[in-house]
């Protein structure tokens, strides 16, 4: 569950970074329209794109694999128009200062940009990685190989039956939930100032 949480928060922080500086700083054709479609994707329920997902993921072959359950929780249009709203307030004169001593449009995202954007970053990444250590319906329908369940897979598993043992129940929502408290402690003040 942590493999899956860090890879979905790694690769959700980069893609949508680097897509909210592509609608903030760049000028391209058709930039307003896919914003919109951006926004307009926050509208829509997970629960709609389950089944096109799940039969794209077996397209791929990608069911029961760990892949499967990254690739489709790395797309969160809420983060784009976050990073977006952020690299909006970033003074253009940053970026002139950069591009005046040599830097590309890579350099200055990696080694300008991102940097200086650290407290929404932290602040993202929060959000995605307690998103995804929480998640249980993606999980449980992509994965069907018993090794592979996630934590809120095993708790649910252990209160499905016709006796429950609480003691035990507790104590396994008890460790399921100590992460996402662990990694909010550790990083709250970023949290905080990217907020």
């Amino acid at each position: 569950t942590f493999l899956i949480a860090a890879a979905v928060t790694v690769l959700t922080v980069i893609i949508c970074a680097l897509a909210g500086y592509a609608f903030s700083r760049t000028v391209f054709a058709g930039r307003r329209v896919l914003f919109l479609l951006t926004i307009a994707l926050i509208m829509v329920p997970g629960q709609i794109l389950i089944v096109p997902l799940f039969k794209e993921m077996d397209a791929l072959d990608l069911v029961d694999t760990f892949a499967g359950v990254i690739l489709p929780q790395t797309i969160a249009p809420m983060m784009v128009y976050i990073f977006k709203q952020y690299f909006d307030q970033v003074p253009q004169e940053v970026e002139d200062a950069a591009r005046v001593d040599g830097a590309g449009n890579w350099r200055l995202f990696w080694n300008v940009i991102l940097p200086i954007s650290r407290p929404i970053v932290t602040a993202v990444a929060i959000f995605v990685f307690i998103g995804a250590w929480n998640n249980f319906m993606w999980p449980k329908i992509i994965l069907v190989n018993v090794k592979y369940q996630t934590m809120p897979m095993l708790v649910s598993n252990l209160a499905a039956g016709y006796v429950t043992d609480y003691g035990v129940l507790m104590l396994a929502v008890l460790i399921a939930s100590l992460p996402a408290v662990v990694v909010f402690l550790a990083l709250q003040r970023s949290f905080a100032n990217g907020i």
